[in-house]
């Protein structure tokens, strides 16, 4: 490394709810966790002005009776057939709510409503959905009036318009109304603390679904209804009904009714009482299966004109009303769906209903609505195919604090880009897709002496990396990255330094990959010195020639191709590792590798010691151990760096073969087996067994 560079909740209320659920399982009919949610276009930061190609979870459809086909509209899904865009203020959610064109509506921030209880009256063909759990709607919600339809609204958390009466009749501030709208996709949403309804659906409202919602801290909380007219449709399945007073819901007059797997709670030793729980008024045909109460009084009643078929359903310290009778109908000879088992109902809601950090693609109506733990999926591709056509672009749309899996999916083809992976999105996989690591290329050109765009100075080394990683639970499979910065055609920069790759994370995986470049080429570091950094190299290539692997981490690489390089003016000299690890911590250990390369016999260094900054408190170490070794390393494999002795910090051998090897000498320290048997791979991994994701 020469010249390396450092450069009065309301008044009845006295607990209050925990509206945290844990991201670990979900899935919906119609929606396989996480596959797709969170995704919003080719850049999360743009403006909303600025559209962008509609990504997977945009051709999403919606299931039960939304998805029948009725009154001119086949199904329900949104704005799929427009420009998505993203909005963070309310103008720009109402000017895109309100078009009369398709959009993909992204709700990326917190947005007020101003007045409060205003209803945004959103227009045909829209899809409104929270990026990621961030998406929020405070003080006011949406209106969806006459002949409006094919709308969905998902993933948002709507709240507070409460305006300090719970029985209040002064103020009809709605999360969602909808007064004679049809075909609407209601799904994934945290709906709570609102003056009025959580959901109105009224004016024979029709072709409706409703599913995975967190309904909660409200009085009056999902009405249906209110006309002499008995024509509506609707879906109520997988909803968490927590501390709602009544209307939970209450169906008046709606030709069928089915209401599937829902989980309504009445907590014990609150101020919430639940008067009753579904209600089927009027002339209203209801089926009810499968559904979990607890707590509730009045469970399920109906009107004597009503018509209530219950099955499988469970009741748990309920009390009063508890009723059935008459004829309803078969859902099924309108749509397929699959009931899970009332048991498992409240833990599936309390994982899965609500905003979700990743919402996955719709599955054909009638598969299971088990949980899913299957990761997300993002495409890239040069050619469009893709959702992305940049790998940057991919990052961009995975949700911040995302809590599972992202895998961008990368075609074969070269991706002349920087990448970086910032620190607030963990558990991303990049996997190329070809037949071979080679077919899919991330490159770039920066060095450390290479000036930035804007005038700032140049980029330094950690700077120049092509791709840059800083969120923990990286991994990488199948694909090369590259720094094929030419040294001999920019001679006159200041630093040669040229990193492809740079991880300054926990727990990275670089599985089946190429990282290729000169001086510098793969940077394993950390976040700070006091940070641990744990990095898996497996089944890889490494190419370079100065300091070529080197940083702070603890790193292992295991059963991989180090290749060496000759220089840009053909000299056959370099060094492999410059650790630069802190006391007390694992550096870097090399096994079960081979190191070789064309160039001359005892050229090459096998490392030297890299105390940053001049630091003299590090104690770097590199361990090589059980490796084959070409005839370009030297009989002294070891050197000094920058003043610092190899001979005061942690170098040693053990096992290797090899023309390069040696046997043990001052200039060649080799551990004793006792020694090798505290240096295994697991010592330096700890806790952590890295797995393919």
């Amino acid at each position: 490394m020469e010249a390396k560079q450092q450069r009065a909740r309301h008044r009845r209320r006295k607990v209050g709810l925990s509206i945290g659920i844990p991201v670990a399982v979900a899935a919906a009919a119609g929606m396989a966790y996480g596959t797709d949610l969170g995704v919003f276009g080719e850049d999360a930061q743009r403006s909303a002005s600025a559209a962008t190609p509609a990504p997977a979870w945009a051709d999403d459809v919606a299931d039960g009776f939304a998805s029948v086909n009725s009154q001119g509209q086949n199904g329900t899904y949104g704005g799929r057939d427009g420009k998505t865009v993203t909005v963070k203020t309310l103008a720009d959610l109402e000017k895109y709510a309100t078009a009369k064109e398709p959009y993909v509506i992204v709700v990326a921030g917190t947005i007020n409503m101003d007045p409060k209880g205003k209803e945004i009256k959103v227009a045909s063909d829209k899809t409104i959905v929270g990026s990621g759990t961030s998406g929020q709607i405070v003080g006011g919600g949406f209106f969806l009036g006459q002949g409006v339809h094919n709308v969905i609204i998902r993933n948002l958390t709507i709240r507070d318009s409460y305006a300090g009466e719970w029985n209040d009749k002064d103020h009809d501030f709605d999360a969602i109304q909808m007064d004679g709208a049809h075909h609407v996709w209601i799904d994934h949403n945290d709906l709570r603390h609102m003056a009025d309804g959580l959901i109105d659906s009224r004016k024979d409202t029709t072709n409706v679904t409703v599913s995975w919602n967190k309904l909660s801290d409200n009085n009056k909380t999902f009405g249906i209804g209110w006309t002499e007219n008995t024509t509506a449709d609707l879906t109520i399945h997988h909803n968490w009904f927590r501390e709602t007073e009544q209307r939970n819901p209450s169906t008046d007059n709606v030709a069928h009714a089915h209401l599937y797997n829902n989980y309504l709670q009445d907590v014990p030793n609150t101020d919430i009482t639940t008067s009753y729980g579904n209600y089927a008024r009027g002339k209203t045909k209801m089926v009810l299966e499968n559904s979990v109460f607890e707590g509730l009084k009045n469970p399920v009643t109906k009107d004597s004109t009503a018509a209530v078929v219950q099955r499988g359903n469970v009741f748990s310290g309920t009390s009063g009303r508890n009723e059935s009778g008459g004829t309803a109908f078969d859902p099924k000879s309108f749509y397929k769906y699959t009931l899970d088992k009332a048991a498992d109902v409240p833990a599936l809601l309390k994982s899965g209903a609500g905003p979700r950090t990743s919402i996955g693609t719709a599955a054909s109506a009638g598969t299971s609505t088990k949980a899913s733990a299957a990761d997300t999926t993002l495409t890239v591709a040069k050619d469009g195919s893709g959702q992305f056509t940049s790998v940057q672009a991919a990052v961009n749309a995975v949700p911040a604090n995302n809590t599972s899996r992202v895998v961008i999916s990368i075609k074969p083809g070269t991706y002349r880009e920087l990448v970086k992976v910032p620190r607030d999105k963990p558990y991303v996989t990049f996997q190329g897709t070809g037949a071979s690591r080679k077919d899919t290329v991330i490159v770039f050109n920066n060095a450390s002496g290479t000036p930035k765009p804007d005038g700032s100075g140049n980029y330094g080394t950690s700077g120049s990396a092509t791709v840059a990683v800083e969120a923990d639970d990286f991994q990488a499979r199948n694909l090369t990255i590259d720094n094929d910065f030419d040294e001999a055609k920019n001679q006159s920069l200041n630093g040669h330094q040229a990193v492809a790759l740079r991880t300054a994370a926990d727990k990275v995986v670089l599985d089946s990959i190429i990282v290729t470049g000169d001086q510098d080429t793969l940077l394993l570091d950390t976040q700070s010195k006091d940070k641990l950094g744990r990095v898996y190299v497996n089944n890889s290539y490494i190419v370079g020639n100065v300091d070529f692997i080197f940083g702070r981490a603890s790193a292992v690489i295991n059963k991989s191709v180090i290749t060496l390089k000759k220089r840009w003016n053909g000299d056959s000299a370099g060094y492999v590792t410059a650790p630069s690890t802190a006391a007390g911590r694992k550096g870097i250990l090399i096994a079960n590798s081979t190191v070789n390369g064309d160039v001359s016999a005892s050229s090459f260094h096998l490392g030297r010691p890299w105390h940053a900054g001049g630091d003299a408190a590090l104690d770097p170490q590199t361990t090589v151990r059980n490796t084959s070794l070409s005839s370009a390393i030297k009989s002294a494999p070891w050197t000094d760096m920058s003043g610092f002795s190899w001979k005061d910090d942690r170098f040693a051998e053990y096992k290797n073969t090899g023309p390069g090897s040696g046997s043990a000498s001052g200039d060649r320290p080799q551990l004793t087996d006792a020694q090798a048997a505290d240096q295994e791979i697991g010592d330096w991994l700890g806790d952590w067994k890295p797995s393919a994701s």
